[in-house]
């Protein structure tokens, strides 16, 4: 979504009131959780939804869990 809207990391860290290195940990998706008042700043600034930026990815332990 941010190349797509043309927008730089450190543009919406700023805009949203989050470090440059935690953007940069959520994008990588080494997070294991991420706040709604965050996830809908991202959302609000980008003029997306949370499905636009996010995607399930089962863990082993996901899948575990289904047995």
């Amino acid at each position: 979504m941010l190349a797509q809207r043309k927008v730089r990391s450190k543009e919406l860290a700023e805009a949203i009131g989050i470090t440059e290195s935690n953007l940069s940990l959520l994008k990588s998706g080494k997070v294991k959780g991420v706040r709604f008042a965050t996830l809908a700043a991202i959302c609000r600034y980008l003029d997306c939804v949370p499905g636009d930026i996010l995607a399930y990815q089962p863990s082993d332990d996901d899948l575990r869990a289904e047995e």
